[in-house]
């Protein structure tokens, strides 16, 4: 069976999808002898969670370039910012506020730690770990919060900023509806 890898393009209309001008991400593997429409292929587009995370994942690489002479990225100034508005406060605390697993918010916390910008220390349980931002970690954020701006100005620019309102809000639903299946 001589099988090819496909990078599938949106100007393939004859997988029956209407993607516009964005290229898509999706690659399959097909058997080049068959003419059968690949089915997975019309699934991933309309899956909510694979265009969720693609668009999340497009979005964090355009903040991460406008960003990149702070010195830190997207996520770090995301979690940069819960920290200083939350105060010292736990990783359960922070992993709630963020809606990220404790696992992973360790883990990301661990290098803001190496980094200088928080301290993570005991909490009055044993068990707990506090979070607190450092003057390194406050100055990160001053350092950060101008390209930030400019950012999420050209993004906003581009979507347009009805449109933009829209989609937060549409998100911010989609999360609660999300959380309430939990």
């Amino acid at each position: 069976m001589d099988v090819a890898r496909i990078n599938l393009k949106c100007e393939h209309l004859r997988t029956g999808l209407s993607i516009r001008d964005k290229k898509c991400i999706y690659t399959y593997m097909a058997d080049q002898k068959t003419s059968q429409k690949p089915i997975q292929v019309k699934v991933a587009w309309h899956c909510t969670c694979f265009n969720v995370r693609r668009a999340s994942r497009a979005v964090t690489e355009f903040y991460d370039g406008i960003m990149a002479p702070s010195g830190i990225k997207a996520t770090q100034f995301t979690m940069l910012g819960a920290v200083a508005l939350m105060g010292p406060a736990s990783v359960t605390r922070l992993a709630e506020h963020l809606a990220l697993d404790r696992t992973t918010l360790t883990r990301n916390l661990k290098v803001l730690a190496e980094q200088g910008f928080v301290e993570i220390s005991a909490g009055e349980d044993r068990r707990e770990r506090v979070v607190r931002l450092t003057a390194e970690g406050q100055a990160a954020i001053e350092r950060a919060t101008p390209v930030w701006h400019e950012a999420q100005d050209a993004l906003t620019a581009r979507f347009g900023e009805e449109r933009w309102r829209r989609m937060i809000e549409d998100m911010n639903d989609l999360g609660a509806l999300v959380e309430e299946t939990d």
